[in-house]
């Protein structure tokens, strides 16, 4: 696992040789002072030297300057090795969501998706920066002042073969007792953060329906559930201080014992005992270091696993090898397809699709709810593959362009309205960002957005707000058309695009749209009047094509067409 993370510390491998450097050194420095003052104490104060005692403790002032200074620098190097590797994985992390498919996406949800970018990096990158601190500098202290200790009383830390077996076994169960412990705990957060994704993204919504209350009761459950689930993991895990503690006092308490007999015994003299001490805290606050270390890694292992997780996802679509095919008319084949969201699933979404679309026609979808005219659409510019079958864009089958080209040939202005913060006019350049004034005006025009434009004081420099809540659904609507516009596209698809418009504006915009010759044009819709004007109109059922015609057609003989046409014919009050 770490070595699937290591590539992206590559580019700081030097502050953490670095940080590593330092610390080894600022721990030799602090090991030297405990055996300056046995000196101080057996052989300045032994014999009354007061020069010895006076150089011996400048000795040790310039040992713990220079070991707060090398601490200062490892800091220093830790932090930016730390915040880089962290920084690396977020980037390659967000970039592998961006490749994904919608299938790929709907493997995670939002929420945990959002919590592996964040939570789980900062985590990691918590464990790095506390971490490489204990983890080098606990194994070298424990090895030196192990060697020092056997230097001054090699019986006396014999003691040592007997307390750190107890630690060990204490330390490997309280490990793998807490390990799932931490992952179900970032499981919760997930949890934490879809209700509050889904409350924020709907807090109309739930205002209309005074809901309030349910959500509240609601969210107190996840969180009850996260207090729940870490409260289990702490507990576990603060099992660690007491077990560390009381082998630490009992350990002092032996060697006091044992030290003492052999001081009264003459083998071994006050400041050996002394120094001795200091070396057991050293190796005792090494060993804590050690478990304090083990479990940070417990808990940042989970977090590897879920980062991994997305960064190993596969992403089902993939561009072709050396593929210089480009769109040019905009004709489409659905040729026998076949389509359903997961492998797994028993039931075809679409199924038989035999559909041939001119290259500048328009053509209108008609069906009722659930009957696939969107996962239909979906598949001309792969925002899903198809599961049989083949979907052709001028006679290649979409698989064999690349998949940029193929979705920038293809403008597609969703059922749901998507704005992002900023200007009007920096929402509109996502659709060509090197698009001129004339262009946004043209495509303004074509999109009625210049019957309202004018109606802010800033015009395109009017600021959207968060989402576009600025503006009305129907100017959501028409500024996602002229932003598809924008990009000239051989294909466009209007996926049910002009519902929140009156119908003198949308027969505005669908004349608008006539004009444009080369494009074709995919119009989903709920309102015949919205299509009745198309070159064909395809009629959906439960994800089979029912009838293909034009209005005149399907109204003289098509049973479907006719009970839509004259319900909203009766509707309108016609």
């Amino acid at each position: 696992m770490i070595k699937r993370l290591w590539p992206y510390a590559k580019k700081y491998r030097k502050y953490f040789i670095l940080a590593c450097v330092c610390i080894m050194s600022e721990t030799v420095f602090e090991l030297v002072i405990p055996m300056l003052m046995a000196n101080i104490i057996d052989v300045g104060v032994t014999n009354k030297d007061t020069n010895y005692i006076v150089i011996q403790g400048i000795l040790m002032m310039i040992c713990a300057v220079i070991a707060y200074i090398l601490g200062v620098l490892y800091a220093r190097f830790a932090a930016i090795a730390g915040q880089g590797f962290g920084a690396e994985i977020r980037k390659d992390e967000f970039e592998k969501v961006q490749n994904f498919s919608f299938a790929n996406t709907d493997h995670f949800s939002t929420s945990s998706l959002i919590t592996r970018l964040t939570s789980d990096v900062i985590i990691i990158q918590n464990a790095i920066c506390n971490g490489i601190r204990p983890l080098v500098r606990a194994p070298f202290m424990l090895l030196l002042a192990l060697f020092f200790t056997f230097t001054i009383n090699a019986r006396l830390a014999l003691i040592f073969l007997v307390a750190t077996p107890i630690l060990g076994i204490g330390l490997f169960v309280i490990v793998k007792k807490v390990g799932p412990l931490y992952k179900l705990m970032q499981s919760s957060v997930d949890n934490i953060n879809t209700v509050v994704q889904e409350n924020l993204n709907a807090m109309r919504v739930v205002k209309s329906y005074v809901r309030e209350g349910y959500e509240s009761e609601k969210f107190e459950k996840m969180n009850e559930g996260l207090k729940e689930n870490s409260e289990k993991a702490f507990r576990t895990s603060v099992w660690n201080m007491p077990l560390f503690q009381y082998v630490m006092y009992l350990t002092i308490v032996s060697i006091l014992f044992f030290g003492g007999r052999m001081i009264l015994n003459g083998t071994m003299q006050v400041g050996e005992l002394t120094g001795f001490l200091s070396y057991v805290l050293q190796i005792l606050n090494a060993l804590m270091m050690i478990s304090n270390v083990f479990l940070m890694l417990t808990r940042s292992i989970a977090s590897c696993e879920r980062i991994i997780e997305v960064l190993d996802e596969v992403p089902d679509i993939h561009d072709p090898q050396n593929t210089s095919l480009t769109v040019e008319q905009g004709c489409i084949d659905f040729q026998h397809v076949y389509f359903k969201y997961k492998s797994t699933a028993k039931e075809y979404v679409l199924t038989d699709i035999d559909l041939h679309i001119p290259s500048g026609s328009t053509i209108g979808i008609l069906g009722g709810t659930g009957a696939a005219k969107t996962s239909l659409v979906q598949l001309i510019p792969r925002l899903y593959d198809v599961s049989e079958g083949k979907v052709l864009v001028d006679g290649h089958n979409v698989k064999d362009y690349s998949v940029e080209h193929l979705r920038d040939s293809v403008g597609m202005v969703l059922q749901k309205n998507t704005l992002f913060s900023g200007t009007i006019r920096e929402n509109l350049l996502w659709g060509n960002k090197e698009a001129t004034d004339e262009d946004i005006q043209w495509a303004c025009h074509i999109a009625c957005v210049d019957e309202f434009i004018n109606q802010f004081p800033d015009g395109y420099e009017t600021d959207m707000g968060q989402g576009g809540v600025n503006v009305s659904g129907g100017q959501k609507q028409r500024l996602c058309i002229a932003r598809a516009l924008l990009k000239r596209p051989k294909v466009l698809i209007l996926d049910d695009s002009t519902s929140a418009v009156d119908t003198a504006t949308e027969a505005s915009i669908r004349e608008g749209l006539a004009s444009l010759k080369d494009t074709t044009k995919i119009i989903i819709a709920q309102r015949v009047s919205s299509v009745q004007h198309a070159d064909q109109i395809v009629i959906l059922e439960d994800g089979h094509i029912h009838a293909v015609g034009t209005h005149d057609e399907l109204l003289a003989h098509d049973h479907i067409y006719q009970d839509i046409y004259y319900s909203q014919l009766e509707g309108a009050g016609l």
